[in-house]
């Protein structure tokens, strides 16, 4: 398999085409940059998203655990963009690590996510990523997941 870097815009179409995420939870609306270090990817929580009903009524705020859901929706994307993985490969999150949640997410606001590549082997991959709106850090992790196949 050969690697894909690259810049510019893959929309939620094409990223539709490398993950099975789908609405309600697909937590990944474009990435501008994939390459074997590096992924950049973007979402905006919109006030519709079904988990603000019920989280922190009068006051939403994205909860934790879909930041580092996004954070790992758009590092798989990026692996398998890059050429890392073949297409058609699943990611299941096994472990997170020294997750830290600086600033809320609220509904409009867009995150900027920032992947790194740690350690990328047939069976696994671990990475490392920041949220960010603006400039400003809304959470980071580390995390595992474990490849496999649909079959």
């Amino acid at each position: 398999m050969s690697l894909n870097e690259g810049t510019g815009v893959v929309t939620v179409e094409e990223i539709q085409s490398y993950i099975p995420h789908r609405e309600p939870f697909l937590f990944v609306d474009r990435l501008e940059r994939w390459d074997a270090e590096k992924i950049t990817g973007y979402r905006r929580y919109l006030e519709s998203d079904f988990f603000f009903r019920g989280h922190f009524p009068g006051y939403p705020v994205v909860p934790g655990v879909i930041l580092i859901e996004s954070m790992a929706q758009c590092g798989g994307v990026g692996v398998l963009k890059s050429g890392l993985f073949p297409k058609g490969a699943l990611f299941f999150l096994a472990t997170v690590y020294e997750a830290k949640f600086r600033r809320q997410v609220r509904p409009g606001e867009e995150i900027r996510m920032e992947i790194q590549n740690i350690k990328v082997t047939n069976r696994l991959v671990r990475q490392k990523g920041k949220a960010y709106v603006g400039e400003e850090e809304a959470a980071e992790a580390e995390w595992m997941c474990i490849a496999g196949s649909r079959g």
